[in-house]
């Protein structure tokens, strides 16, 4: 093969190393997350020792499973994606190792600062101001790199994915910065820019998007790429799959005071975040119907092929996570179900069912082909891991809606007089059993990742076997 031919490949070093850390980072995020979880049955597990408390491991574990995880098999994903839907390498030279290594070193700093204390107390937007800036340059950079390889595309037509993953970017971009707009005081400290009420609501605008943008509509985008892929089945249908962006992206941004209800924000700002919140339920079920619809002909294939039990299971639990997610926005069910164990239910339904689930297919199909292999070291192992996920995340959710819908009606039942029926104590009682099957289905998560790592280490071990071929780009269109 001529070195011309050589110089032709698609830049996968950077696909192959986000890919490897979203293994990393997922065990590394699910096993805080599991200590924690230990540290609510056991609540002395860890007292007297500051920085291994609940309150400063807890953001750990959030910001490492969604920005850690979530965001390493996004970077992944996408630049495989980009590549393959436009038919030619990554714009952006230097740029390209620099978005890699910036995104750990922001992974490392979060890791070292948020058990120290050093935080900003905002829900997904704890880190502090140089961390802060550090990522809005490493986010700038991606998006140079992904958007420039857009623009020199092969083809002409941008595949439905690349909307999805380009309005992921672009959304996140807008949000960090403007929801981390502060007055630096020092290297660990600064002051919100924004005061009260108008402070929450540009935070759960920030928040709740950061959930629409980076855990829907990114992978969303790892849908509509991998389960074609995979069932080697055309989408659906790509007019849905357009309306669905549209539809989806037009709507999410509206949705964000539903985390706000009874609260000190005015009531037609909550009353219009439960509305559009409400109508979100449509484009949501529509997108995960064409997906499971690209099945159609195939069903067959899942008794066979564990990475597509992941990527169709994951898009049950995204079903069950947007009918929830609505449904608990109406503001009778929210004066149940807020500030109760109920939504750690359906944020996991969420995280653990549809992001967890569908990164995990798409790093075991995309890591063989990476390597120049047909399958993954083990498909037992994946469909090991699979059952051993499922089983752990119907533990994890279900005792968390059992113990949060008994939560709140414990906390508003009352006498013929008025007092209240229980005091708070005797609600903490009755909850204490159930953390301790949610710390068990927590153990069985983390117990899969532990097969991934080994599947995948076994994995490049094959790759010591045999000689790395050179794939050539497709010809132009």
């Amino acid at each position: 093969m001529s070195s011309a031919t050589l110089n032709e490949t698609y830049n996968d070093k950077v696909v192959r190393q986000f890919a490897v850390m979203t293994v990393v980072w997922g065990i590394v995020g699910m096993l805080v997350g599991v200590f924690i979880a230990a540290q609510l049955y056991w609540p002395e597990l860890t007292d007297g020792i500051s920085w291994l408390s609940y309150g400063r491991l807890r953001p750990l574990h959030t910001n490492a499973v969604i920005f850690a995880f979530g965001g390493c098999a996004l970077f992944a994903t996408s630049l495989h994606v980009v590549q393959r839907t436009c038919h030619t390498k990554l714009f952006g030279g230097p740029l390209i190792p620099f978005v890699f290594w910036g995104w750990q070193l922001v992974i490392v700093a979060a890791a070292i600062t948020l058990p120290l204390g050093i935080t900003q107390g905002k829900e997904y937007a704890e880190l502090e101001w140089p961390i802060d800036l550090l990522i809005a340059v490493v986010w700038v950079s991606y998006a140079v790199v992904f958007f420039g390889t857009i623009a020199k595309r092969r083809v002409k037509h941008i595949y439905v994915a690349n909307w999805f993953y380009g309005a992921y970017i672009l959304a996140i971009a807008l949000l960090h910065i403007v929801n981390n707009i502060a007055l630096p005081v020092d290297m660990f400290k600064s002051y919100k820019v924004y005061s009260g009420a108008v402070d929450a609501m540009v935070q759960w605008w920030y928040g709740h998007n950061a959930v629409g943008f980076l855990l829907t509509a990114g992978f969303l985008g790892m849908m509509y790429y991998y389960v074609p892929k995979q069932a080697q089945r055309p989408i659906y249908s790509y007019r849905l799959s357009i309306v669905h962006f549209w539809a989806l992206i037009s709507i999410y941004m509206w949705a964000g005071p539903h985390h706000l209800q009874y609260t000190a924000l005015p009531d037609w700002v909550q009353s219009l975040g439960m509305v559009f919140s409400l109508i979100l339920l449509a484009p949501s079920w529509g997108g995960a119907i064409n997906g499971i619809m690209t099945l159609s002909g195939v069903w067959h294939k899942l008794r066979t092929d564990p990475i597509l039990k992941f990527l169709i299971v994951a898009l049950s639990f995204y079903m069950i996570a947007t009918f929830e997610g609505p449904m608990m926005s109406i503001k009778v069910v929210n004066s149940l179900s807020h500030y109760t164990d109920w939504t750690v239910g359906h944020v996991h339904a969420g995280a653990l069912g549809w992001v967890a689930m569908i990164s995990i297919g798409a790093v075991y199909a995309m890591l063989p082909r990476l390597l120049g292999l047909s399958q993954m070291y083990s498909v037992k192992l994946i469909d090991a891991h699979f059952w051993i996920h499922t089983i752990g995340v119907v533990f994890y959710i279900a005792s968390m809606w059992i113990a949060g819908v008994m939560q709140g009606l414990m906390w508003r039942a009352s006498g013929d007089d008025g007092t209240l029926t229980y005091t708070f104590v005797e609600s903490v009682a009755a909850t204490y059993p159930y953390y301790l099957i949610r710390f068990l289905g927590g153990v069985l998560v983390l117990s899969g990742m532990l097969l991934m790592a080994w599947n995948v280490f076994k994995t490049y071990r094959m790759t010591e076997k045999i000689e790395p071929i050179a794939v050539p780009l497709p010809a132009q269109a």
